[in-house]
């Protein structure tokens, strides 16, 4: 399922502000994992959108889950989101080291 355009906009925005190296007021710590994940929340029509991502790594932003908030939990996240993005942030990881070598543009996000 698509997002709406207009979250779409909202979470683009937050995360290019990630990009360059800012936090977003509307994006919070995401919890669970540890420091450096973070989550923007935006409702729209009723629903509610996540889009979870890292700024562990530097120089690079992994977003490592998008999804429609569709929990039978109340606003708890379902584990199998939570372990979803366990295992993105692995791969991130593993990502991450294996093209670390490679030079960034420079910039907030790029610094050296």
């Amino acid at each position: 399922m698509a997002f709406p355009d207009p979250v779409k906009g909202d979470m683009g925005y937050a995360l290019g502000v990630a990009q360059l190296g800012g936090k977003h007021p509307q994006a919070k710590p995401w919890k669970g994992e540890g420091p450096g994940l973070f989550e923007v929340v935006e409702r729209y029509d009723g629903d509610a959108y996540r889009a979870i991502y890292t700024v562990r790594f530097e120089g690079v932003v992994y977003v490592l889950h998008a999804f429609q908030k569709k929990s039978p939990s109340g606003i708890r996240t379902a584990q199998t989101d939570v372990e979803l993005v366990r295992e993105r942030l692995k791969r991130a990881r593993a990502d991450h080291e294996a093209n670390s070598h490679r030079s960034t543009p420079q910039g907030k996000a790029g610094r050296p």
